[in-house]
């Protein structure tokens, strides 16, 4: 893949991740609305209708497959970009710059899995689920950590999103790895010629991006029929996607594709997505449903597991000197982070669905557990954080 010659940041760069801070922060915000409106619905006379439109087929799929495989496809696109570009060319581009955001990515997915997995033991039905609570929801948290204002440091912004960032190219792992099933190998093979194709017409330097999108659309159309989770071809397609040379950068096809694509996915895909998996109907739950091994792995996962994987995996990484605390920032306000990290809507719900598929009642309680554990988290995190962070 083309690189860039020079770690630092470009111009550009800083701008697209200023653009990416507060698209992610307002997306949040919007991401927040379209949950809770989906709960009202649910809920509501309209609920019938809700569901009845969400498994309405269209073209052979129903809606909620072509928003939860087509759309997110959009979604992971946009993921591969901030991960190549971050790592190329912005805030992960050197090991001392991975090494915080790194160990607690890793420490954040570690725990939440070991804390589901504990709960759920001996149960090979809900075992299966135990990656849900191993993500962050990126546009969720910095949506909540924007609420604070300019009282939070840059520093902790630019850390929270390089943790989730790294965070999803996790979560993209274990979606290729752990949740793909009943490959098609013809499929499958035509899905690597065409990758081959993208690669090399990446090494060959075409700069042009209309090729390489409709390579995409065919890529996505035999991942889709392969057996293996057709988002996965949004995360490829973005990695064969020239970022440029430092000098090349004013027309870096990635760059220009993430600019334009910001807003689409913040306000756009991610809020559908939200409004379309997280409706869930409260009106058969009692409390001693909240203590079943599903909800209550994935929310002890995602409230306990994140702010314990994270913080102590970052305090191992700034203790040993490997890497440093977040400019301006202290311990208080670190494990205020940690706290938000525990925000797993998005990227939960989706492998609570891939977990669990053709088991409605599973997922209502996954859509259960996410909830309570994002919620506390983020209600926890952001009174910490508020009662440590200076006013301006």
């Amino acid at each position: 893949m083309t690189t860039l010659n020079n770690q630092k940041e470009s111009p550009r760069a800083l701008a697209i991740l200023a653009s990416f801070l507060a698209s992610e922060s307002a997306g949040g915000i919007v991401l927040m609305g379209a949950a809770l409106a989906a709960i009202i619905v649910a809920n509501s006379p309209m609920a019938s209708l809700y569901f009845a439109a969400l498994h309405s087929v269209w073209g052979g799929l129903s809606i909620e497959l072509w928003i939860n495989d087509g759309l997110m496809a959009i979604f992971f696109l946009m993921v591969g970009m901030e991960i190549k570009r971050e790592v190329l060319a912005g805030g992960l581009a050197s090991w001392g710059q991975r090494a915080l955001p790194g160990f607690a990515a890793v420490g954040g997915m570690l725990i939440p899995a070991l804390i589901y997995v504990a709960i759920n033991r001996g149960n090979a039905e809900t075992l299966s689920g135990w990656a849900i609570p191993a993500a962050t929801d990126i546009a969720f948290a910095l949506g909540v950590l924007s609420l604070l204002g300019k009282r939070v440091p840059t520093s902790l912004k630019v850390f929270l999103a390089a943790l989730a960032i790294l965070d999803d190219l996790g979560a993209v792992t274990i979606i290729a790895l752990f949740y793909s099933t009943g490959l098609n190998l013809p499929m499958l093979g035509a899905s690597f010629a065409t990758l081959a194709v993208l690669i090399i017409m990446n090494r060959m330097g075409v700069q042009r991006l209309l090729p390489y999108l409709l390579l995409g659309l065919l890529l996505w159309f035999f991942v889709l029929q392969s057996g293996v989770h057709a988002t996965l071809a949004g995360v490829a397609l973005a990695l064969c996607i020239p970022l440029g040379t430092r000098q090349e950068e004013a027309r870096s096809p990635l760059l220009f594709l993430e600019e334009k694509m910001h807003y689409w996915v913040a306000f756009a895909v991610v809020p559908v997505f939200g409004f379309a998996n997280a409706g869930v109907s409260l009106s058969g739950i009692t409390l001693a449903n909240l203590v079943d091994p599903v909800p209550l792995g994935v929310a002890l996962g995602l409230f306990v597991g994140k702010q314990i994987g994270v913080f102590v995996a970052a305090a191992l990484a700034i203790r040993s000197g490997l890497a440093t605390l977040p400019e301006g920032s202290n311990w208080m306000q670190m494990y205020g982070v940690a706290l938000l990290c525990g925000i797993g809507f998005t990227m939960s719900l989706f492998i609570g669905n891939l977990a669990f598929p053709g088991a409605p009642h599973l997922i209502d309680e996954v859509k259960v557990g996410v909830l309570i554990g994002s919620i506390l988290s983020a209600v926890v995190g952001v009174l910490l954080l508020r009662s440590r962070l200076c006013r301006p």
